[in-house]
This record gives C-alpha cells, sequence and structure tokens, in this order.
C-alpha cells in the first residue's frame, strides 16, 4: 500500500508551488540555453576581433575571402569542450543526487553554472590564443554545471507534481530553454545594437578594440536569471520520495510536504510506517551495478539513452550552426565588408529570434499542452516521423534548395525544430524520470542525458566538418545533402528504437510505473 505522503503528492491539486517549482528548475535549463545557444552570434564577432587579418593599407575587398572566419578546429573547442564538460556533470551530479539528496547538490550545480558564465567574461589576455584558451576552459565548466542540472531538475520536478499533470510539469520546466534561447537573441540584438550606435565602426578598418568587451557582456548576462533562483533553491525541502523511499525517514517526509501541500500532518503522516514497503524489502534492496538492476531496468535505460543519443545527433547539429546553414541568407543581403560586427551578429541573432518565436517555443509549449493528453510514447514516435519526413525534403533535392533560397526552405527548417520540441527533445527529457526507482532515478536521468550529450557532441561537430570544404562549390553541397538525409535516417531510428522499447508512463504513479515496467522487463528478460 502507497504512503500516505506519496499518494496526496500523487492526487494532489495544482497548486502556487508547483509553479514556483517550475520557475526555480526552469532557470538552470533557461540558462543551459543561453549559454550553449548564444554561440552563433558571438562566433561572429570573434572572427571579426581575433580573426581580422587585413592590413590597414588593403584597398581591395572580396567579400568571398577567408578573412573574420574562425578555424575550424577553434570551432570544434568552442563547441565541443562545452558538450563535454555537460556528459561529465549529468553523470558526476546525477549519481550525487541519488547518494546524497536532489537538495544538496541543487545549489551546486547552479553556482558551477553562475560562476563558470562569469568566468567565460572575464576570459584574461586579449590576444587570441590566450583569450580561447582560457574561453574554452570556463566553458568546459560551465558544461559541468549545466549537465548537472538536467538530472536534478527533471527528478525533483517529478517527485513533486501529481501523476494527473507530471509531464506537463515536467514539459514546461524544460520549455524554459525556448525562452533562454530567445533572451541570448534578444540580449545579442540590445548589446550590439547598443555598442554600434556608440561607435559606428567601419567594416573595412581594423575592429574597435571596445568590441572585445561585447561578447564576454552578452555571455556574463546570462547568468543573471540562474543566480536570482538560488536562494529559493537553497529554501526547497528535500523530495518526499527521496526521503521516505532512499533515506526511509517517512516522518521527515511529511513534515517537508505539509508546508508543500499545505495540509495538516495527520493526514499524511504514517502512524506506523512499515519499512518494508519504503525500501528494505531484500528483494528491492539491489545495487546500481548489478545484474538484478540490468534484468529489470537494462532496457528502460536502453531505450532513454538511446532516444537521447539519437535526437541530440538531430537536434544539436541544427541548432549550434543554424548561423552557418543560414549564412547564405545573411551574407548574400549583407555582404560582410558593407556590415560592420555589431551588424553582422545582430543579424545572426535575429534570424535566431525569429525561428525561436516561430517553431521552437510553440515545439515547447504543445508539448506541455499534449504531454498528458496523447502520452509520451506517442508524442516521441510522432515527432521522429515528421523530423525524418522534413529531413528528407530538405536533403534529398538539396541542390535546388542551394541555389533557391526561398521562403519554403526556412519553413521545412523551422518544422525540425517544432517537432523536435514537440516530440522527442521534451519526451526524452521527461520519461527517465518517470520509470525508474528513486534511489536510481536522478543516476538514469543523468546517463540517459550523457548519452545525448554524446550524440550532440558528434551531430554537431560532424555537421561542422561536413559543411565545410576547401575544394568548391559544388563538393560543399553534396556534404550538406549528404548530413541532411543522415539527420533524416538518424530520425527513421529513433522511430524504431522508440516503438520497440520505450514504454508509456502517462497517467501513473512513479511507484506505479517502475512496478509496471519491473514486471514488463521480467517478462522480456
Amino acid at each position: 500500500m502507497a504512503l500516505k505522503v506519496l499518494s496526496a503528492l500523487d492526487t494532489a491539486k495544482t497548486q502556487w508551488y508547483h509553479f514556483k517549482a517550475i520557475i526555480i528548475a526552469g532557470m538552470g535549463l533557461f540558462t543551459d540555453a543561453y549559454d550553449l545557444f548564444c554561440i552563433p552570434p558571438i562566433m561572429r564577432l570573434l572572427g571579426r576581433i581575433y580573426y581580422n587579418n587585413r592590413q590597414p593599407n588593403d584597398t581591395v575587398f572580396n567579400n568571398d575571402d577567408d578573412n573574420f572566419v574562425i578555424p575550424a578546429l577553434v570551432i570544434t573547442a568552442l563547441v565541443g569542450f562545452p558538450l563535454l564538460g555537460t556528459v561529465l556533470g549529468q553523470l558526476l551530479f546525477g549519481r550525487l543526487g541519488d547518494l546524497v539528496g536532489r537538495r544538496r547538490v541543487y545549489g551546486l550545480s547552479l553556482m558551477v553554472m553562475v560562476l563558470s558564465s562569469i568566468g567565460c567574461g572575464f576570459s584574461i589576455c586579449t590576444s587570441p590564443t590566450c583569450v580561447l584558451v582560457s574561453l574554452v576552459f570556463f566553458r568546459f565548466l560551465l558544461g559541468v554545471g549545466i549537465g548537472g542540472d538536467y538530472p536534478l531538475s527533471a527528478t525533483i520536478m517529478s517527485e513533486f507534481a501529481n501523476k494527473r499533470t507530471r509531464g506537463s510539469f515536467i514539459a514546461a520546466v524544460f520549455s524554459m530553454q525556448g525562452f533562454g534561447i530567445l533572451a541570448s537573441s534578444i540580449v545579442t540584438i540590445v548589446v550590439c545594437a547598443v555598442f554600434n550606435f556608440e561607435s559606428k565602426p567601419d567594416p573595412k578598418k581594423a575592429t574597435p578594440d571596445e568590441a572585445d568587451i561585447a561578447w564576454r557582456l552578452i555571455l556574463m548576462l546570462g547568468a543573471i536569471p540562474a543566480a536570482m533562483t538560488y536562494y529559493w533553491r537553497m529554501m526547497m525541502p528535500e523530495t518526499a520520495r527521496y526521503t521516505a523511499l532512499v533515506e526511509l525517514n517517512v516522518n521527515q517526509a511529511a513534515k517537508d510536504m505539509e508546508k508543500v501541500l499545505a495540509v495538516s500532518l495527520s493526514q499524511i503522516a504514517e502512524d506506523e510506517p512499515d519499512l518494508l514497503s519504503v525500501g528494505q524489502n531484500p528483494a528491492s534492496s539491489y545495487p546500481f551495478f548489478s545484474k538484478e538492476f540490468l534484468r529489470l531496468h537494462g532496457r528502460d535505460l536502453f531505450s532513454c539513452a538511446a532516444n537521447w543519443f539519437l535526437v541530440d545527433v538531430v537536434f544539436y547539429s541544427s541548432n549550434l550552426f543554424q548561423s552557418q546553414i543560414y549564412k547564405r541568407y545573411i551574407d548574400q543581403k549583407y555582404p560582410k565588408y558593407e556590415v560592420n560586427l555589431y551588424q553582422d551578429a545582430l543579424h545572426v541573432a535575429e534570424l535566431q529570434a525569429i525561428v525561436t518565436i516561430c517553431s521552437t517555443i510553440p515545439g515547447y509549449w504543445f508539448s506541455v499542452f499534449f504531454i498528458d493528453r496523447i502520452g509520451r510514447r506517442k508524442i516521441q514516435m510522432m515527432g521522429f516521423f515528421v523530423m525524418a519526413l522534413v529531413y528528407f525534403s530538405l536533403g534529398i533535392p538539396y541542390s535546388h534548395w542551394a541555389t533557391n533560397t526561398d521562403v519554403g526552405f526556412m519553413v521545412l527548417y523551422g518544422l525540425t525544430f517544432f517537432f523536435a520540441n514537440f516530440g522527442p527533445n521534451t519526451t526524452t527529457f521527461i520519461v527517465p524520470a518517470e520509470l525508474f526507482p528513486a534511489r536510481f532515478r536522478s543516476t538514469c536521468h543523468g546517463i540517459s542525458g550523457a548519452s545525448g550529450k554524446v550524440g550532440a557532441l558528434i551531430g554537431s561537430i560532424g555537421f561542422l566538418w561536413a559543411a565545410r570544404d576547401q575544394n568548391g562549390k559544388d563538393k560543399k553541397t553534396k556534404e550538406i545533402k549528404g548530413s541532411l538525409i543522415g539527420l533524416g535516417v538518424v530520425c527513421i531510428l529513433g522511430l524504431v528504437v522508440t516503438y520497440l522499447f520505450t514504454p508509456e508512463t502517462r497517467g501513473r504513479s512513479l511507484e506505479e510505473n517502475e512496478i509496471e515496467n519491473e514486471n514488463g522487463n521480467e517478462q522480456h528478460a
């Protein structure tokens, strides 16, 4: 029989505390998106500041030259090391969340994010090598903090939510990423507009020294929203499920939830807590590294990790390099020697904001609205399927799209973001927080997320090298075409893995999901 405090959580009406938890947990995801996706416009600034190879007496300006172009190895480091840090953070903080408690390490991951964001802005020196090495170091630490926030935020929200709207609450936390992407674009636009208004630099002359402040300011401003929530994170009680099911302190769980649920202690306290029902049963005492865990939960962990890996291959290859994919839209209209560095970064941020407003944010909120109506599994399969169709529509006739940069291409590309977020990008964040026992929940979410970031690393860097070509336009078009078709194939593979391995978790308590999936996996064993 379920504990009273857990039953109260599962049946609780939506309260102010739920929305407060969404904001507190969501700010970490907000900062995650802000810091990862402010890089495309910042790369434009860095290229103008540190890779301006022209001499003062040059009089010939060729818009197709390689001036202001950041070497591929440098971009690889700027993108790759934060993702490596995220992998480490998800594994480390995910495990700590189960070993010492969600709340105890929740504030630590946030502080790592805040301090490393500030550190990015204070990257020492002004020489290209020194600045970029320092920036890569701090962005690696930033990735560690971001990675830690994923399993902790998802687990905390899932353990506080009621079973009827749990999916919507976790999706709402994740949807803060969309606002983080939009905020990074808005901040970039404002900062660049202010600097441009004050200095109005000539794009054909040397880059002004004050430009080195602009990109640092953009990075540091991303730390403010997360820093503002630190106090409230520290004031959150430990989740009742961790306290009752892992620490086996049912009375303390009831006392903590008395404040959260605004109910009397007598309604949720146990008269005589039965420790066999809350984790002392020898059959339920197997460790994480055991054959028993693999037999009962290995299938689910594979499903979560594989799907997250596959969707991030697709999602990050599109997001992180959308300025590279869209550069023909910008460069054809705004040749680089006719716009200064602030205008150049501003145009990239504007494009990113348009895509975010028109497709990314709506996709997130479609998931929030429909996740508990349609179910995780169906939404994930639908998202993978539609994304595959869109990528095939982009890739197979790419020779046409390469020379016809019309609205149709932009609509198709925007649909990939919509159905990623109204699809597997959101559901892969939700499902690992619902499938596993409380004592393994944060760890398994961290492993699943780390697998995803390995996919992000492969997708983003692989797409970068596929799109970069030194031998001419025709081969470049061919490589991008192959990459887009390959992304479509990855989506089909995600659809197959979801159909074969992913269970539905909608409408059941976390404990019911655990029992249901243990029984199902025993039958498959």
